[in-house]
């Protein structure tokens, strides 16, 4: 009679341990499953040279309206935000970028600094202009983005007037996703990674949790009723 229930509890014990493997196995099927996370996204960072320091543009091209001797700067680059975004590289000197752009009445100067980026940030297919600077002469009340185009059209936007290309660069895409292997991600997949991106799960995976947590529930009330 013992070695009955020995014989039970033993074989209870080894479908216990194998619900569980199965339990572990479909959880590292979902987390392989899991997108990988977003390197950032690839487009011009738009910046303000204060003294000897560049900082992160707080309007947008078309809405900011720079003063006269004012130095902004235009970086093409994959940054996951703000806070890590690549800033132009070079000297940035109003005098030497303006040096040989006179002063007229009734217009102003705004120094230039165009940087393409480096091939890593490229898109596939293409290569960065060499980085230039500018002197632009605009009216009085002109914004950097028509600063911008009196020295580096063309320029190309997307519907939301955001800057995708300066002096034509790139061809194409406009702040496209990048995975972290560097390839692009369409528009078309953002939705599906808009939770992952915004610092929570994908839908995929908490399905997929939800799943290994039913089938972790089930095994265990199946172990409990035949130990009952």
């Amino acid at each position: 009679m013992t070695r009955g229930r020995t014989g039970r509890a033993r074989a209870q014990g080894w479908r216990g341990r194998t619900a569980v493997g199965a339990l572990l196995a479909a959880l590292l099927c979902v987390l392989a499953a899991a997108p990988s996370p977003a390197a950032g996204y690839r487009y011009w960072s738009f910046w303000d040279r204060d003294g000897d320091t560049w900082t992160y543009a707080t309007q947008g091209p078309g809405t900011a309206r720079p003063e006269d001797g004012a130095v902004q700067g235009f970086r093409f680059a994959v940054s996951a935000n703000s806070q890590d975004a690549a800033k132009p590289r070079g000297p940035a000197d109003f005098s030497g970028i303006c040096a040989k752009t006179p002063a007229r009445d009734g217009r102003k100067r705004v120094a230039l600094v165009l940087d393409f980026g480096t091939r890593e940030d490229a898109p596939r297919g293409e290569s960065p202009p060499a980085r230039r600077v500018a002197c632009a002469r605009v009216a009085r009340d002109a914004t950097s983005a028509e600063a911008l185009a009196s020295v580096a059209a063309p320029l190309r936007y997307d519907s939301k007037a955001l800057l995708c290309a300066i002096d034509g660069y790139p061809k194409s895409g406009c702040g496209e996703q990048v995975s972290a292997d560097g390839t692009d991600r369409s528009r078309a997949g953002e939705k599906e990674h808009q939770d992952q991106d915004d610092g929570g799960p994908s839908v995929g995976l908490i399905a997929g949790i939800a799943v290994v947590a039913a089938l972790g529930g089930a095994a265990f009330w199946q172990t409990r009723r035949r130990r009952g």
